[in-house]
């Protein structure tokens, strides 16, 4: 892509400067995710690539420094498509850095739920990990690639499909009813993350948060709806 004056601007505090400068590199993140797509013959969902690549986006805007001595658009770019490229390896589109935060996740969502008989918020799952709120979105936003594209192929259990198929359809009920929306909108309705974040009245990086919040509860579900293969789950 063509340099533009936003080489020269540089990340500020201000919530509504960030803003812009994510909205102008939008553009970007369908463009190198298309691309993406095209190459690896079609083997992940578009909508998939462009939800790793906005993850990607929001984090280069975030860490973009002036002493990099690379312009803001570039640095955008090579973010985006490492974020897109990351979320592809792996059978689940997840990370193997990530692998250990993800079953943490799991188990942390799985505990809070059994001792409160309910399905337990962002700051009670983060308190079961041991972390502050802040820390606990910020490790949702770097999982954002965690699909549910793939879920039931990627539990490695030899019962039915459709089985399978029911007991997700009952963890998806049982999901706060922000997240639920946001699987709809997102799965069944093909909205992406900024689209969504206009509809609820969000950033993004929320829906993104929220989006992996929900995937993760169902893998903890699914996980501890078949304790005797909980271990092929992870």
């Amino acid at each position: 892509m063509a340099g533009t004056s936003y080489d020269l601007v540089t990340p500020a505090s201000e919530a509504g400067e960030r803003d812009r400068l994510i909205q102008a590199h939008l553009p970007s993140v369908r463009w190198i995710a298309i691309r993406i797509h095209e190459k690896i013959g079609g083997a992940v969902a578009l909508e998939d690539l462009i939800s790793a690549g906005v993850v990607g986006l929001i984090q280069a805007v975030d860490t973009y420094r002036p002493e990099l001595n690379v312009s803001l658009q570039t640095f955008v770019q090579y973010q985006i498509g490492s974020a897109i490229l990351e979320s592809i390896r792996g059978l689940d589109g997840i990370s193997a850095r990530n692998g250990t935060s993800l079953g943490k996740i799991q188990d942390a969502i799985a505990s809070a739920e059994r001792r409160l008989q309910r399905a337990p918020d962002e700051t009670e799952i983060a308190a079961e990990l041991g972390a502050s709120l802040a820390e606990y979105q910020q490790n949702l936003v770097e999982l954002g690639s965690a699909s549910l594209g793939n879920l039931l192929e990627s539990q490695g259990t030899n019962a039915p499909a459709s089985e399978l198929e029911r007991v997700l359809a009952q963890g998806i009920n049982k999901l706060p009813r922000e997240e639920r929306l946001i699987l709809t909108l997102y799965y069944k309705e093909g909205q992406n993350l900024q689209e969504i974040g206009e509809i609820l009245g969000v950033h993004a990086r929320r829906v993104c948060q929220l989006k992996t919040q929900a995937v993760l509860r169902l893998r903890s579900y699914i996980a501890h709806q078949r304790p005797a293969e909980r271990g092929k789950f992870s």
